[in-house]
């Protein structure tokens, strides 16, 4: 009895020492989160293209196989003649014209499944060979079932832009684009968890509500912007600071809550320019707090506050030059990178 008792002390202690961490997981886990980064930046690019909506079906296995003849492209493109953006926005374009929108999607859609088999693959051999530290299992496994839900997700937020409609419906992208920024906060997370080991000790003081509030708003005002986009509230109020010379939006008020806070196209560009200056006062407020700091965190934090500082420019640019395809794409990469510095700061505001 005592033996085991032993036995147990011991396989606890090792769960929080040195040795319970994996840097091999961790850089794993890095990776997976790149992937997810590339797949935001693509699913950016589809949706500014228009071209999120030129593959009408959903199929996980075979639709990895693009049209290989000129009969299958033919039957690809009747699908598409036959969808609500067809006839509402792209009547009469032809086949070579319809070839570019659906290899993005295409494109969007197989960078979702490498980032599938990119995890499942390297997750499965870690379980076959045991060398997964056992309080990291869970949690890959959860991240396995996240990106399965992501795929779900994409597929309803396309479907919602087949019914009656030119575009996707704007909450969906939110919900769509949410549930993968998630995915890459939660990877980013992971995988400094596998590279520093569990923590003995957590931080109890200001700094660990700070960085995860910070964290969360940064997540608050990536959902915004997808609202922003889906809306397409970017093309309209293109001068700052003002908006249509004004600095409450004409056509603020849509009737009702959900109207305009998800739909109000003034309303969505209104909010996701406040958070934006929210953001910046916060951020440029604890770079100011962090004087005396340990050196990690004060790092962090000044990362944070560049990427906060490139990040409101690069929307400035973004809105003046009426949504330009290389700043708007920069603009959404630069928002999943002060994600995962934000991350990486509440992280370490929790680990002391």
């Amino acid at each position: 009895m005592v033996g085991l008792t032993q036995a147990v002390a011991s396989a606890a202690r090792d769960d929080t020492a040195p040795a319970a961490r994996s840097r091999i997981v961790a850089v794993w886990l890095f990776a997976v989160a790149f992937l997810v980064l590339a797949m935001v930046v693509v699913g950016g690019a589809t949706r500014l293209t228009g071209s999120g909506l030129s593959i009408t079906e959903w199929k996980p296995i075979l639709g990895a196989v693009p049209p290989l003849n000129a009969s299958a492209w033919a039957q690809a493109f009747a699908k598409y003649r036959s969808s609500s953006q067809y006839y509402l926005i792209n009547q009469g374009i032809g086949l070579g014209d319809f070839k570019v929108l659906f290899w993005w999607e295409w494109g969007h859609r197989l960078l979702g499944r490498l980032v599938g088999l990119a995890f499942a693959g390297p997750f499965i051999g870690f379980l076959a060979t045991r060398s997964m530290p056992r309080w990291l299992v869970g949690r890959c496994g959860a991240l396995l079932a996240l990106g399965g839900l992501q795929g779900l997700v994409g597929w309803w937020m396309v479907k919602s832009g087949l019914e009656g409609r030119a575009a996707v419906a704007p909450e969906r992208l939110a919900t769509h684009l949410g549930l993968a920024l998630f995915l890459f906060a939660a990877l980013i997370w992971t995988g400094l968890e596998a590279w520093a080991g569990p923590a003995d000790q957590r931080r109890r003081d200001g700094w660990t509500l700070a960085g995860v509030v910070f964290a969360a708003l940064v997540f608050l005002q990536c959902l915004m912007g997808a609202l922003v986009a889906g809306n397409q509230a970017g093309l309209m109020d293109a001068d700052w600071p003002l908006m249509g010379g004004r600095v409450v939006p004409e056509g603020y008020w849509q009737g009702g809550l959900w109207a305009t806070f998800a739909h109000g196209m003034a309303a969505v560009q209104f909010h996701h320019r406040l958070l934006a200056y929210g953001l910046l006062a916060f951020a440029l407020t604890l770079l100011i707090r962090s004087a005396g700091s340990p050196r990690r965190l004060r790092l962090v934090i000044a990362l944070v506050c560049l990427a906060v500082v490139a990040q409101a420019g690069l929307g400035i640019a973004t809105l003046l030059s009426q949504v330009a395809l290389p700043l708007a794409l920069l603009h959404q990469a630069n928002a999943a990178i002060l994600l995962a510095l934000a991350t990486t700061l509440a992280w370490q505001a929790r680990r002391g």
